[in-house]
């Protein structure tokens, strides 16, 4: 029968058994080094000093154990500043961004505040206008027989008092040709001593009668005369219009 050892190993002596046995021991202080690096320097601290053959193959099997996680180490170290780098950059984006979406909104404000301001100026604008358009302004008539017939049938209208533009303009040329300082010195008003005055031949008497407010208290003032002596005429015949000769 064959003996269950394996050739060889029965013939190695004590020292060479030894040697083995340390080389076994620097494999595990190796690996246990590469996983945690402080506790495998504290074990090494505390082993027994080996024989300068066991050191030799420790040491050689502890610096082959340990060349993965030193160099693992170190490129995580020459890493960092990779990574500031990106984290300061995320960093910088992330501001610029943030500006960027201040700035959007600040944009975005003062455009709500120039619409709403431009809103109302042009409701202003608007209400303004219509304003203007629901004032009656007041007419410029011409300083001539036109003009001042025109003013009169205005005044005339507002007070209902009756008359036509053809009426007045009739009447007007038949007795002072329309000469508002015409005056009649020979008729028997004349004689009488209140001689008939102004566009119409009025005499003061019925001119101060027949004044209409709001026109000057002057008889030879051309629409304060056509208007008084309308005014008559409305009283005693209806209207101007009626008149076709002296009244």
């Amino acid at each position: 029968m064959f003996s269950s050892r394996t050739p060889g190993l029965s013939r190695l002596n004590k020292a060479q058994k030894a040697s083995m046995a340390g080389v076994a021991a620097a494999g595990v202080a190796a690996v246990t080094f590469s996983l945690v690096p402080g506790t495998a320097v504290a074990a090494e601290s505390q082993a027994p000093v080996q024989s300068p053959v066991t050191s030799t193959v420790s040491t050689s099997a502890t610096d082959n154990g340990r060349t993965p996680a030193v160099s693992a180490i170190i490129a995580k170290q020459f890493g960092a500043p990779d990574t500031a780098a990106k984290v300061q950059a995320v960093v910088q984006k992330t501001a610029s961004e943030k500006t960027k979406a201040e700035a959007a909104v600040q944009k975005k404000a003062e455009a709500e505040k120039k619409a709403v301001a431009k809103a109302k100026a042009d409701a202003k604008k608007r209400a303004d206008e219509a304003a203007n358009r629901s004032t009656v302004r007041k007419p410029v008539y011409k300083n001539n027989l036109d003009g001042w017939i025109r003013e009169s049938l205005d005044i005339m209208k507002k007070h209902k008092i009756p008359g036509s533009y053809e009426g007045l303009h009739r009447n007007i040329l038949r007795e002072s040709s329309g000469n508002p300082k015409a005056i009649n010195l020979w008729d028997i008003n004349a004689q009488n001593g209140i001689p008939s005055k102004g566009l119409l031949q009025v005499i003061p008497p019925t001119f101060k009668a027949y004044h209409v407010k709001g026109t000057p208290f002057d008889i030879y003032d051309p629409v304060a005369n056509i208007v008084a002596a309308a005014n008559y005429a409305a009283d005693k015949y209806g209207s101007m219009d009626n008149v076709n000769s002296a009244y």
